[in-house]
């Protein structure tokens, strides 16, 4: 590690790291998955617990691949295929369709 001094510290002492950053990875470019908005249990992965789309630090996802998504999980929850509140989570105990419903 690294130390460094600050002038206006009186001997306190500065830790930095030098962290190694991972290559970011779009799962849709790797993978050639094709967002669909009837593939409710892909999508639900993409939702948190407060039914809220997660961001693209989270997802993963690049910038065009997010908008899509983004675009594939409006659709589904116009559609009542997906939540829009924690409340429809609560009442029906998930975020979307099991595969063995259909």
């Amino acid at each position: 590690m690294a130390y460094t001094r600050r002038p206006e510290s009186a001997g306190r002492v500065r830790r930095t790291r030098n962290l190694a950053v991972k290559a970011a990875f779009c799962p849709f470019c790797v993978g050639k998955v094709k967002i669909d908005y009837k593939d409710v249990s892909m999508l639900s992965h993409y939702i948190s617990g407060q039914g809220k789309i997660g961001s693209r630090r989270r997802t993963k996802a690049c910038a065009k691949h997010q908008r899509r998504l983004a675009e594939a999980i409006k659709r589904a929850r116009f559609l009542a295929m997906l939540p829009f509140t924690p409340s429809h989570i609560w009442k029906t105990g998930s975020l979307g369709v099991h595969r063995s419903e259909i």
